[in-house]
């Protein structure tokens, strides 16, 4: 998640997720069809992260299908941030494969529009915006692979908090295709050193939610500066006998999107993902 509520740092915090959080009742045990349904509704407005803890969240990238060829190799040649679950044909809305009556565009609580590489709008729904030529991307996030955390018992700080997780933009280049290039972005998640340990075996084992971390320790080696100065979602403290482990994160497309500035396209508002019907536990989080 790849993935929070403004155009650089978000401070969404709320009640702890294992409870109902606002005004939308949601919890961890809510399906993906009532997350989906809370959204479409207009009752969730707030990020996704520790709702619908079985189900398989997912990053969106909606693009004009003269830019999907392009699109599609990059997430091609960029597994770790861009695992691909499903692609859509032109114009297709419904996406039978990921939810019963999944609906893109209404079923996320808030998505980012985009023209010529600028953000120009933050809805809660795309009826006003769509096009018969759009093409969705829905890409793995690591809200999923949490779900394996957090059973394993390793804590996880801002899902505790009820926060968005931490993303950074690293110096690491992506490879690019077409238009599309930009830098790898990571999320965050400060971890004791045995837990990361377990972190690394866990994810490993789902490259469909980009597997294990790309980097541990010093956020200096990939060209982070502050980790209380995130570029995206919450910054967590990170205390002393702990260590910094990051992974490849779906906010990436949206970074290789504002370089390649196409005329128009459409993503999630980080940490605010499509929830689907698939299980985490299929993903081998079981």
């Amino acid at each position: 998640m790849d993935s929070c509520d403004s155009q650089s740092h978000s401070h969404s915090h709320s009640h702890s997720p294992t409870g109902p959080q606002g005004p939308h009742g949601l919890t961890a045990q809510s399906t993906g069809q009532e997350v989906r349904q809370a959204a479409r509704s207009g009752r969730l407005h707030g990020h996704t992260s520790g709702l619908a803890r079985e189900q398989v969240q997912a990053n969106l990238a909606i693009l004009p299908a003269s830019l999907a060829g392009d699109f599609l190799r990059f997430c091609q040649r960029n597994p770790k941030p861009c695992p691909l679950l499903a692609v859509s044909e032109p114009g297709q809305h419904l996406l039978d494969e990921l939810g019963e009556d999944l609906d893109i565009r209404t079923d996320l609580p808030r998505y980012r529009v985009w023209q010529h590489g600028e953000l120009v709008a933050e809805p809660t729904d795309l009826r006003g915006f769509w096009r018969d030529d759009l093409v969705t991307f829905a890409l793995g996030c690591s809200f999923s692979f949490e779900h394996g955390l957090l059973a394993a018992g390793i804590p996880l700080r801002h899902v505790h908090q009820g926060r968005n997780v931490a993303m950074y933009r690293t110096n690491i280049a992506t490879r690019s295709a077409g238009p599309f290039h930009g830098p790898l972005v990571v999320s965050m998640r400060p971890m004791k050193a045995a837990d990361a340990i377990r972190a690394v075996q866990i994810t490993a084992r789902v490259p469909e939610v980009h597997g294990a971390p790309i980097h541990l320790g010093d956020p200096a080696l990939i060209g982070i500066g502050d980790l209380a100065r995130p570029d995206y979602g919450d910054a967590v403290a990170v205390l002393p006998d702990e260590l910094p482990v990051f992974w490849a994160c779906g906010v990436t497309p949206q970074s290789a999107i504002a370089t390649a500035r196409p005329a128009f396209c459409i993503t999630h508002a980080p940490g605010h993902m499509l929830v689907t019907d698939r299980l985490n536990r299929h993903l081998g989080l079981g």
